[in-house]
């Protein structure tokens, strides 16, 4: 027999975790004089063993940047310092996010050195390595502790200042991914000097998207700067680079959505069709360049779905053209782009949730997309990029 008079029980409790997101802009820091890497293990407990780290280099800094093993081990080599007990190089660029075998790597160094919770990994490279890496670091024993230092302007300003780490799968951007707060973000100015002019150029589209979305007055200094920028003037660059890192580090911690649980995600203005671009080019399309290209179409699509003044429009599209960035790729014109509303409503978690502008510094979320005004934007991008 049914028992009877049973009713339901629930039990619940609200908590909260603190965290500190901590980011610091250096210069130098493998040298042996520089404190900035005591400083981080400052208030490690001394009473417990040494800890282990296992450090991860994008091969291509590595390329770059002769005897930088060496100056990590002796930047380390003290006794209050972690331990590194296996410096390993991984490929750089997208190539580290679609090869599962370097996530196996990672974890194959990570169980043979005996690296638990309280051990870390350390990650030197651009955004993709670091992601890559991340996400090895935060399954493992579900969470190593993770030290980034970037070394592109795109990671400085915006890919390693996030707390989520992914890789590709299925021809898909981030398809599999966890969020971990790093233990600190250590940004090395020296290092953006291994850049091609490519790879420096590409990460100022971060810039350009989040002052589109929140900060009109750094929009126009971005504008002001742009031929500097362009030109490597440190100068000129630094002050951006550090206030695009400052407004994208705010938005983690004081925007109530760090691990992205609701299905707004403004800082992915033009994201829906760069993540697109990049796996319809086979990732020959850079990251960068793919964001330049989708901000300026939805900064289009805002003009053309009666948002935004046309004044506006040129001023995103010039600026971002000054920078050095594309604005325009043949592969908009491919049907197969459409697809990339739908992979992004579903990344969000069922509702499409794209974000255009209402005016510069000014971002308004929006569920759905017309396909003729989206042709129309297109159109507009082709006729006015640059020969």
């Amino acid at each position: 027999m049914s028992p009877k008079n049973i009713t339901a029980t629930e039990i619940n409790d609200d908590f909260d975790v603190r965290f500190t997101h901590r980011l610091i802009f250096d210069r130098d820091v493998l040298a042996i004089d520089n404190p900035t890497i005591d400083r981080i293990f400052a208030d490690a407990p001394t009473d417990e063993p040494r800890a282990g780290m296992i450090v991860a280099v994008d091969a291509g800094l590595a390329a770059k940047t002769p005897g930088i093993h060496d100056a990590i081990r002796g930047r380390f080599d003290r006794p209050h310092l972690p331990d590194v007990r296996e410096i390993l190089e991984v490929p750089g660029g997208e190539a580290a996010k679609n090869d599962p075998a370097v996530i196996d790597r990672m974890l194959d160094a990570i169980e043979r050195h005996r690296i638990d919770r309280r051990s870390y990994v350390a990650v030197f490279g651009g955004g993709a390595v670091i992601d890559a890496v991340g996400f090895a670091s935060s399954t493992a024993h579900r969470g190593v502790r993770l030290i980034r230092f970037p070394t592109t302007v795109l990671g400085q300003l915006d890919a390693a200042i996030g707390v989520k780490n992914g890789v590709n799968r299925f021809g898909k951007k981030n398809f599999v991914g966890a969020f971990d707060v790093p233990v600190a973000v250590i940004c090395d100015e020296r290092m953006l000097e291994t850049l091609g002019d490519r790879r420096w150029s590409e990460g100022f589209s971060e810039a350009v998207k989040i002052a589109c979305l929140q900060d009109a007055a750094f929009f126009g200094e971005i504008e002001d700067a742009a031929d500097g920028i362009r030109e490597r003037d440190l100068d000129v660059s630094r002050p951006v680079i550090h206030r695009c890192a400052e407004l994208h580090l705010r938005h983690i911690a004081n925007s109530g959505d760090p691990f992205e649980r609701r299905e707004a995600r403004p800082l992915d203005f033009g994201h829906w069709s760069a993540h697109r671009l990049e796996s319809m080019s086979d990732f020959e399309r850079s990251h960068g360049e793919a964001v330049a290209i989708g901000v300026c179409l939805d900064a289009a699509y805002s003009h053309v779905d009666g948002r935004l003044d046309r004044g506006s429009l040129d001023r995103i599209v010039d600026t971002t053209v000054r920078l050095g960035l594309p604005v325009f790729d043949p592969l908009l014109l491919d049907t197969g782009l459409i697809e990339g509303l739908e992979e992004f409503r579903e990344h969000l978690g069922g509702r499409l949730t794209v974000t255009l502008l209402e005016g510069i510094g000014h971002g308004v979320d929006v569920h759905e997309m017309d396909l003729d005004r989206l042709r129309r934007s297109i159109a507009h991008l082709e006729s006015n990029a640059p020969a």
